[in-house]
């Protein structure tokens, strides 16, 4: 019929169907084992730290300076100092400040903040984010944007203010 070579054909013994079948079920057990195990092992994300240095607390002028470097306004006026978190409670874009209008302003949506971070114009819905800011017996500024707060009242407290004479 044709000068084609005749391959023979495999054939599946029992014995043989018995070690597909074994070989395929611990194959599936070291998934699991595997699975089960590496779920006890931590999801670690490296980050820089949100602890930094920002200098001398007597360096800082009266108004708003921006430390671009870690996103943070550091505000001084007549009674102290605060820091706030240089990004917009609406979609996290970065607000620019004004000074001749004394706000910041979101350039992404609108959105307008008073120079203590209070809303008064835009789609935000809430205010900006006051950080934990602690002077050392040095003097120096320990900026720590893991602490926020965010209500009146309570972000001109301490840890959030820094009364200065």
């Amino acid at each position: 019929m044709s000068d084609l070579p005749a391959f023979p054909k495999p054939e599946l013994t029992r014995r043989s169907f018995l070690l597909w079948g074994w070989a395929a079920f611990l194959a599936f057990l070291a998934g699991s084992v595997g699975s089960v195990l590496r779920f006890f092992l931590p999801n670690v994300l490296y980050e820089p730290s949100q602890k930094f240095r920002a200098g001398k607390a007597a360096d800082y002028p009266l108004g708003v300076t921006i430390d671009k470097a870690h996103r943070v306004w550091i505000i001084r006026n007549e009674k102290g100092l605060y820091a706030m978190w240089a990004r917009c409670t609406h979609l996290g874009c970065t607000p620019n400040w004004f000074p001749a209008e004394s706000r910041f302003r979101c350039p992404c949506h609108g959105s307008n903040y008073t120079i203590e971070g209070d809303v008064i114009a835009g789609p935000a819905p809430k205010p900006l984010w006051r950080v934990q800011v602690v002077q050392t017996p040095q003097g120096d500024l320990v900026i720590d944007k893991a602490i926020m707060e965010d209500r009146p009242g309570l972000r001109e407290k301490v840890p959030f203010f820094i009364a200065l004479a």
